[in-house]
């Protein structure tokens, strides 16, 4: 199994202190918080592409690198990032070929069903007052869904008025930002 390797992995990184060359505090040394994708061609491409090292950035992931809502996940942590690690800026960095661009529940629909989750229990949710179609879809124009997610961000009651935020499309084979305005 994967994760017993990375247990292993592990416990021989801290054994041999592997971790003393990231060694550094919860605060962002260059006061930024940085919204973008899970996805792996992320991992070590951004940072890179950025010139950020371990302590520079708050580094939020989730699919699609998005604010849905005023009050989700991802705008908590950049409230956090901004109230409690003294985050003066944030850059919301979408990417080329993303997965979510053009994801609908449609499509996840057949997998969960495929992976034994029942319609009972996809009804469930429905009447719980989830709606799974806009819950699990994504966007059709990257350019456009950086953007929104930029809007709510500047335009959530909990931002301060000095709070920078940009927004950017980072190419995921060549690192290349480009800002949309």
């Amino acid at each position: 199994m994967m994760i017993d390797e990375i247990l292993n992995y592990n416990a021989t990184f801290v054994e041999q202190k592997g971790y003393e060359q990231f060694i550094t505090s919860k605060y962002p040394d260059k006061h930024l918080a940085v919204l973008s994708c899970m996805d792996t061609r992320l991992t070590e491409l951004l940072p890179a592409a950025l010139g950020l090292k371990n302590g520079d950035a708050k580094l939020i992931k989730n699919a699609g690198g998005l604010v849905i809502s005023p009050f989700d996940s991802a705008m908590r942590s950049l409230l956090v990032a901004i109230y409690e690690l003294d985050v003066r800026e944030i850059m919301v960095i979408a990417h080329t070929e993303c997965g979510a661009c053009h994801m609908s529940f449609e499509a996840f629909r057949e997998h969960i069903l495929a992976r034994g989750i029942d319609e009972k229990t996809l009804d469930t949710i429905q009447h719980c007052g989830i709606d799974l179609n806009k819950w699990l879809e994504g966007f059709h124009d990257t350019a456009s869904s950086v953007r929104q997610t930029v809007d709510t961000i500047r335009r959530h009651p909990l931002v301060p008025t000095d709070v920078i935020v940009r927004g950017f499309i980072i190419n995921s084979v060549t690192g290349q930002l480009e800002e949309c305005q």
